[in-house]
């Protein structure tokens, strides 16, 4: 789940950036400006996870609703609500409930609400190649971690050169573990429901409730 959460997070400052760099970071400063604008963002996409020398190769689907601090996410039969203080993930598998406190402080979480930002921090980044995918043309940026023992050899983050949406994200890791989230439909500024994002105990009265804190 965690490793899903960091790859939403599909969407790097320093001193004496290379010409490359800087189109790069003009680029990535750009997809964020333009995700700034919207209300609230819904995002539909596909995630596969890879690895040959062990044989998996895993296919989901999920979607995520968006609207500043807050989310719902589906993903992997899980549905994880926040609510801008609280954190709701609900198992029906298990009939579970596990709630917990928002760690913004904690670098290392990377929640949906942060995907168009963490870039800015802990990465270099320069220009890469240039692919037509269905008729679009996507620019792909390559962002390499600053800290050495980080499990991620390198992102590459895939964006459309026409709407500056993020199309695709490729995450590869030093074990060989290649994951890949390419997003199906991307709305913007569509009617959100009051209650999106408040849980309702009295839907899950027959579920066990985990408090963490």
């Amino acid at each position: 789940m965690k490793q899903i959460i960091v790859l939403l997070a599909f969407l790097i400052t320093g001193i004496g950036f290379s010409q490359d760099s800087k189109k790069a970071e003009a680029l990535l400063n750009e997809v964020y400006e333009k995700v700034n604008t919207y209300d609230n963002m819904f995002i539909d996409f596909k995630y596969v996870l890879e690895n040959k020398s062990e044989n998996i190769n895993q296919e989901t689907r999920g979607d995520v609703v968006m609207q500043g601090d807050k989310y719902v996410l589906n993903i992997l039969g899980i549905t994880r609500i926040f609510d801008g203080k609280k954190l709701y993930s609900i198992s029906p598998e298990d009939e579970e409930v596990t709630i917990s406190s928002d760690n913004t402080e904690d670098e290392s979480t990377i929640t949906p609400s942060k995907m168009m930002s963490f870039y800015k921090d802990g990465y270099t980044y320069n220009m890469d190649t240039v692919e037509d995918m269905k008729g679009r043309k996507i620019q792909f940026v390559k962002l390499n971690p600053i800290d050495t023992n980080s499990e991620i050899k390198e992102i590459l983050l895939g964006i459309d050169a026409k709407t500056k949406h993020i199309y695709r994200l490729i995450e590869i890791g030093k074990n060989g573990t290649k994951t890949i989230l390419t997003v199906n439909s991307f709305r913007t500024n569509e009617p959100i429901s009051k209650t999106l994002f408040t849980f309702d105990k009295n839907k899950y009265s027959d579920y066990y409730i985990n408090n963490l804190d």
